[in-house]
């Protein structure tokens, strides 16, 4: 997704905002596809999911999720359907909630937590965004390598030599070690905080052809599983010097644990700042 396609997604949301006693709300369905959902029941349950993190942050959700009615046209007729107004930040919410598989996701995540509507600014936190997703995706891919390594006779010390020969083979000959202290890491940190997207999407992608081979090949013991990952890390290596991509070369980037520190507390000032809907009689108009 380019910038000219995030300026589009930008205003088509703008547009469907609306304003109601200062408040500024959107209709749930209308922001069904530009979230990237084609049925209203997959994309409710992400604003059930919303609902619930809401609840468990100790915002009323009634403050920012209000049930209303939408006319849709079936058959000759109109008909009544479910729907909600939601405020900034009960959107920011369901795109926490959606499925992260989705650009417009991250997009939306982007959207909603930038108060003004500067591009430069949602840009630069959809990408934020989309490098924590990558991070926590290679998180998930580790544990079920690891889980995987486990039922295959590697306890946790031969797992951790196939991580470092992964790097190994990854970064040149270059060890765990060497890299972090290029790249600025302290020793009792993961070096994937510092790496560049693209190699965080790298080591994602060679757990997942190890976890894979492991089970379609039958791979028992570290020697196999070593080998594996050695060479899914070296074939992961020659596409990228193939691409002009030197993986020991890349500078480090922002570390991600930071960057989600920064992330959370924007979200914290997300939700104070942002008005709920009111009654003047303390009920909602339903």
């Amino acid at each position: 997704m380019d910038s000219k396609d995030i300026e589009r997604w930008r205003i088509e949301l703008d547009d469907y905002s609306h304003t109601e006693d200062g408040v500024e709300f959107w209709y749930a369905r209308d922001l069904m596809k530009p979230m990237g959902y084609t049925r209203w029941e997959n994309f409710n349950e992400a604003i059930n999911r919303a609902k619930a993190s809401c609840e468990s942050n100790n915002t009323p959700v009634d403050s920012h999720f209000r049930d209303t009615t939408k006319m849709v046209v079936a058959g000759v007729a109109p008909k009544p359907v479910k729907d909600y107004k939601l405020t900034r930040y009960a959107c920011y919410l369901i795109a926490q909630n959606g499925d992260p598989s989705k650009p417009e996701i991250a997009l939306a995540q982007a959207y909603f937590a930038v108060q003004t509507r500067r591009q430069e600014l949602i840009e630069q936190r959809f990408a934020e965004i989309q490098r924590l997703q990558a991070r926590h995706s290679l998180s998930d891919s580790e544990r079920q390598l690891a889980g995987i390594a486990f039922k295959r006779g590697v306890d946790s010390k031969g797992f951790a030599i196939i991580k470092s020969k992964g790097d190994e083979a990854l970064f040149g000959g270059r060890s765990t070690a060497e890299m972090k202290q290029k790249l600025g890491v302290p020793k009792s940190a993961p070096l994937a905080d510092r790496l560049s997207d693209v190699l965080i999407k790298a080591k994602d992608l060679t757990n997942s052809m190890t976890a894979y081979n492991a089970e379609q090949r039958d791979l028992h013991g570290l020697p196999q599983l070593k080998r594996e990952h050695m060479d899914n890390n070296s074939s992961v290596r020659g596409s990228l010097l193939d691409r002009g991509i030197v993986p020991e070369n890349l500078p480090p980037a922002e570390d991600t644990k930071k960057l989600e520190r920064r992330v959370k507390a924007d979200e914290k000032k997300l939700k104070s700042s942002t008005d709920g809907f009111t009654d003047p009689q303390g009920k909602l108009d339903l």
